[in-house]
């Protein structure tokens, strides 16, 4: 949003990531599966989503209200589900601070039914999501304007992504990983501060493959959410500033195609997720809903949690079937959670 200060006991293997920050234009390397075949459909988490499973009606009515489970955080963002310990995390943001109004941000636990804790302190981090092997929490992290990774077990920090052929990100804000370890994350400004802009006034989506950074599309006004479809052959990304989401062809190797309008949406599209049937779930700061889109577009529902600034969705739960969402006005932030009829994606 244009003001925020913006498994798993899963199959797969280690996300591959420098110890260390590492030198300017280069890029730690790739987190990749080492597992020749590997469960579940390609663009899902692995384990998450079966293949070949049919389900219906998502929702089990148009209209659905999310109680809140708890409030009084900053501004919540980022839910993750980590199936391992049955717990989820969150970016908890603050105001900005320092001489360049950087925003600090701390990573809360949710444990089901009621207990709240500190996961990490200090970890700069907005949009979250599990590494291939759910052992590491892939974040956007606009403290140092990058993408990076926490180790689950012990909280270590390593670079995915730190920079652009030398250039400083914006502030990246929501990542997504394909089974086979390739990132997709948008860059807007919304964290920036006041450091100097290294983008030339464009706000971007990009991809890690292979160790190496490449530039998705820098011509869409505040990228924001970010989300893969089961199969891996679509790419969305909601377009904060030009209230739409867009979808992109996705090829096998992870290289992204063609771009055309998935929805024209009205409120300003924020975090997304997907759930295994392919279903889109997309929340809005504007009118506080969750928007439930079928793969085509048609529109199938809508999800409301508080009275304002809804930031972002995640599915957890035992069976993946509780929808968990971040929303609330700043400073009253809360963690809203309904039951729907169809497994999703964890962040």
């Amino acid at each position: 949003m244009t003001w925020r200060p913006t498994i798993a006991a899963l199959a797969g293997l280690c996300l591959a990531v420098s110890a260390t920050t590492l030198p300017a234009g280069a890029a730690a390397a790739e987190p990749v599966s080492a597992h020749a075949a590997l469960a579940g459909p390609p663009g899902a988490p692995p384990g998450v989503c079966p293949t070949g499973a049919s389900y219906g009606s998502p929702l089990p009515a148009s209209t659905l209200t999310a109680p809140r489970i708890q409030g009084g955080f900053t501004f919540l963002e980022g839910p993750v589900w980590v199936a391992d310990g049955g717990y989820l995390l969150m970016s908890d943001m603050a105001g900005g601070t320092g001489p360049y109004n950087v925003q600090p941000s701390t990573i809360r636990r949710f444990t089901p039914p009621a207990t709240f804790d500190t996961f990490i302190a200090n970890s700069g981090s907005n949009g979250l999501a599990l590494s291939a092997d759910g052992q590491q929490l892939v974040a956007a992290t606009h403290d140092q304007r990058n993408v990076s990774a926490y180790q689950l077990s012990d909280r270590a920090r390593s670079t995915v992504a730190p920079n652009y052929q030398g250039r400083a990100f914006n502030s990246p804000n929501d990542v997504a990983v394909r089974s086979d370890g390739v990132v997709y994350f948008t860059d807007p400004n919304f964290q920036r501060g006041n450091r100097p802009d290294q983008m030339s006034g464009r706000t971007s989506v990009f991809r890690v493959s292979g160790g190496q950074v490449s530039l998705v599309d820098d011509r869409l006004r505040q990228p924001n959410g970010i989300s893969l479809s089961p199969d891996g052959s679509t790419l969305y990304v909601g377009a904060y500033s030009e209230n739409k989401i867009y979808k992109y062809a996705v090829q096998p190797d992870g290289s992204v195609g063609a771009r055309s309008v998935f929805v024209n949406y009205i409120g300003g599209p924020d975090g997304g997720t997907i759930d295994c049937a392919g279903n889109v779930y997309w929340t809005s700061g504007g009118d506080s809903l969750v928007h439930v889109y079928s793969p085509t577009g048609t529109q199938l529902g809508t999800i409301r949690s508080g009275s304002s600034g809804t930031t972002n969705v995640a599915f957890g739960g035992p069976d993946r079937q509780t929808l968990f969402v971040t929303s609330g006005r700043w400073g009253d932030s809360g963690l809203y959670s309904v039951r729907l009829n169809v497994p999703g994606y964890p962040y």
